[in-house]
């Protein structure tokens, strides 16, 4: 499922490409993945991009908005007027006054985009990273109230937007805590060294363009991957050497998804 790096390279690409754009016409090829009333958001121009936590937010001059969220493999793809055709996948198509058109892709169907009449009436995301929230007392006490598992707490999209499974493995080794651990068990200094690591983890995702590891859909707009998947520390290397003391990384399963860690060095 694309996380909070992938969308936020999905968003900077296509703040590039998309701002002064104006929507001629929506082609819906699957109807129950298109939420709202198309009417609302054509004829108008974009005139921004932003996100909030894994939702794309996107601004129309008219007041409205569109919203995207990819959930496990939806993708958003970029032509060129006079590009190829739509993919097997694709699910709609935005046309535009230039030529240019925006391919809604999602093999799986649970992907999902929605026009509003008013941007206003968007709620937003909870607290997540690189917003003015996410700060270390408000991390520590989102912590400290919880005796879920570490690992499921930073997944918990309603108390910290944007982190997946992807990247509370790697936050979670970068900062040497089990994923296995209650939330509140967490003294300060671990406190803070996972905040720290969460950051930087994210930033470096992003620097990267996302991960697209084994049997991930996710794309860039243009349709390469990210490279993020290079660097992984322990997410998808099961079985393989510790980078950091030469034991091996395991792999259990916590609520359904694969936790990726290292026994000897995750306390």
């Amino acid at each position: 499922m694309p996380e909070l790096p992938e969308v936020e390279t999905i968003r900077r690409q296509l703040e590039q490409k998309a701002v002064g754009e104006v929507i001629n016409k929506i082609e819906i090829l699957e109807p129950k993945m298109f939420i709202g009333d198309p009417k609302d958001v054509i004829g108008s121009m974009i005139t921004g991009v932003g996100r909030a936590a894994k939702v794309l937010r996107i601004r129309l001059a008219n007041g409205a908005a569109l919203l995207a969220h990819f959930k496990l493999n939806g993708q958003f793809f970029w032509r060129a007027a006079g590009d190829n055709a739509p993919a097997r996948f694709t699910r709609a198509i935005f046309y535009f006054e230039s030529g240019a058109r925006l391919l809604f892709n999602d093999s799986r169907k649970f992907g999902w985009i929605k026009a509003i009449a008013d941007f206003e009436d968007d709620p937003g995301a909870a607290i997540e990273p690189f917003c003015p929230n996410f700060t270390l007392q408000n991390f520590s006490s989102i912590l400290g109230k919880s005796r879920k598992p570490i690992k499921l707490l930073l997944m918990d999209q309603e108390k910290i937007g944007g982190i997946g499974n992807i990247y509370a493995n790697e936050s979670l080794f970068a900062a040497r805590v089990s994923p296995f651990r209650p939330a509140n068990s967490l003294d300060q200094k671990e406190v803070k060294k996972l905040f720290d690591s969460i950051v930087g983890v994210l930033k470096k995702a992003i620097d990267c363009r996302g991960s697209s590891g084994k049997d991930e859909w996710y794309r860039q707009l243009d349709g390469s991957p990210g490279c993020y998947q290079d660097h992984f520390l322990v997410y998808q290397r099961n079985g393989q050497e510790c980078f950091a003391c030469g034991g091996k990384i395991l792999r259990q399963t916590q609520s359904g998804r694969g936790t990726f860690f290292c026994p000897q060095c995750q306390k």
